[in-house]
């Protein structure tokens, strides 16, 4: 029996050629294409512009494997979490943050992680696969649609925060953006994109080569590579001067201001030293500091600063005259923090 290919791994010139050879108007091709990223179809049978005999063709030949939301969690707050289940029963996280200004759309680029970083859950979960392109765009899909849905205002900000690391899935991560900003697509601007990433050196450096138009944003929570490799391995074949020249090479490049993401570990790398550390790593290049509230994870060892040294690590940055913003936890209340709801589905 001939496997079916997903539709949406093709292209529309690849669909136009089997339009073509099959007796189908070349215009069907541009609705085939509409069907399946603007209006994100799930069969066939709903593309109703088409007529039965070009459903069945489709039908015949082709697939579409959408993503399904599986469970959801509302903070009193009014963040909620998602687990979207994938066609193989697999999952993923995402979730919706509001602000007073925005609403912000966390997703994931990869089932399970690799990089064990000591302080997260998804670091619990075995790394499973990547993410294709329409698996990642099915989440900013369906949190748009729900976004609507709950807060009467679609979302104006991505970012991929949630579980895996995107720069090592790094063509689905391109593509899926691509269709996110296109007309194609849902066409959002890339300046609402945020990527967010462990500091891969190399594809930090590629994302500038590629002139790819959206923000980036390192998880960094140590300059010092002692206590950072401790937090998170892949510093240990990752330095920070590795990370420091692949962040000055994309600065000179694209001259886009990275952002550092913090996070305040209780008596681990909350000291007015580690301040300074972070401080003089942050002179590199401009760029913003983002320190993050804890969001406690069972069994992890790790707990938030108290205030009082969070007070004083930020004073000590603007005072130095870095761009500094607190970014308090959100949804304590609900499994919000990366990979804790999955946890608890796989229990």
């Amino acid at each position: 029996m001939e496997m079916k290919t997903d539709i949406r791994s093709i292209s529309l010139k690849d669909i136009e050629i089997f339009c073509r050879n099959n007796n189908m108007s070349s215009f069907r091709s541009k609705q085939i294409n509409e069907w399946i990223w603007k209006k994100r179809a799930v069969s066939f049978n709903e593309m109703t512009s088409l007529s039965q005999k070009s459903r069945i063709i489709l039908d015949k030949h082709f697939i579409i494997k959408p993503v399904k939301i599986n469970s959801m969690q509302k903070s009193i707050d009014g963040t909620v979490k998602y687990s979207f289940k994938l066609h193989d029963n697999l999952m993923v996280e995402g979730v919706l943050i509001p602000s007073k200004n925005r609403i912000t759309a966390c997703i994931s680029s990869q089932v399970g992680c690799s990089l064990t970083c000591a302080f997260c859950a998804t670091g619990k979960l075995k790394m499973k696969r990547n993410l294709d392109y329409p698996e990642i765009y099915d989440q900013v899909y369906m949190l748009n649609e729900e976004a609507i849905k709950i807060f009467d205002k679609p979302i104006s900000n991505i970012v991929y925060m949630g579980m895996g690391e995107p720069l090592l899935n790094y063509s689905n991560l391109i593509n899926s953006i691509h269709f996110i900003t296109s007309n194609d697509g849902l066409g959002m601007s890339p300046r609402r994109i945020t990527v967010s990433t462990a500091g891969i050196a190399k594809m930090i450096a590629k994302l500038a080569d590629d002139n790819v138009s959206v923000n980036i944003a390192v998880s960094l929570h140590s300059a010092i590579d002692n206590k950072r490799n401790n937090l998170m391995p892949i510093n240990e074949k990752i330095n920070l001067l590795d990370l420091k020249n692949s962040i000055k090479y994309y600065y000179q490049k694209t001259k886009k201001r990275v952002t550092y993401e913090y996070i305040l570990f209780e008596n681990i790398n909350d000291s007015i030293f580690d301040a300074k550390k972070l401080a003089e790593f942050a002179k590199i290049s401009p760029c913003k500091i983002n320190i993050i509230e804890y969001n406690n994870v069972e069994d992890t060892g790790f707990k938030k600063t108290n205030n009082k040294n969070t007070i004083l690590f930020i004073k000590f940055l603007e005072e130095r005259n870095l761009i500094v913003n607190l970014r308090r936890s959100k949804g304590g209340d609900i499994d919000a923090a990366c990979g804790q709801l999955i946890n608890k589905l796989n229990t």
